[in-house]
């Protein structure tokens, strides 16, 4: 079951807290360094940040400690763990991507990826839809 378990992390509601006092708040919670064991992703749009571990922890153990934790409530933040998923949208990709490109990229092993089943290109927004024939290989 812990072999399942998502290495992301979803931070919701994180606009009390910059984007560095939200890496030293993670590593005071996680005992773990920032870039070396775990990666944060910022996506303002949404209100969101997606912490990714590189070190194996307990993800299931680390979103409740967080929940607990003293400053991730005075932020007014949750943190849940990142469904899989099989299908992520690449965004401003440039103009002669083609979707042999794509799917030859996002079925890379080195890139995190796994087969790929379906590529939807959409030139006029310079992004495309990649669809995984599992949920295993979308990091």
């Amino acid at each position: 079951d812990s072999a399942e378990t998502s290495p992301s992390v979803v931070f919701e509601n994180i606009e009390r807290c910059s984007p560095k006092c939200l890496q030293i708040l993670l590593e005071n919670i996680s005992g773990l360094t920032v870039d070396a064991d775990f990666t944060v992703e910022l996506i303002p749009e949404i209100n969101v940040a997606v912490a990714t571990f590189i070190k194996s922890i307990d993800t299931k153990d680390f979103v409740e400690k967080c929940s607990q934790h003293k400053r991730v409530r005075e932020f007014k933040m949750t943190a849940r763990i990142l469904e899989s998923t099989q299908t992520i949208k690449a965004e401003n990709l440039p103009d002669s991507i083609s979707t042999d490109y794509l799917t030859v990229y996002f079925e890379s092993v080195r890139n995190g990826g796994g087969p790929v089943s379906d590529v939807q290109l959409f030139p006029e927004e310079n992004s495309a839809i990649i669809t995984f024939s599992d949920h295993k290989g979308n990091t």
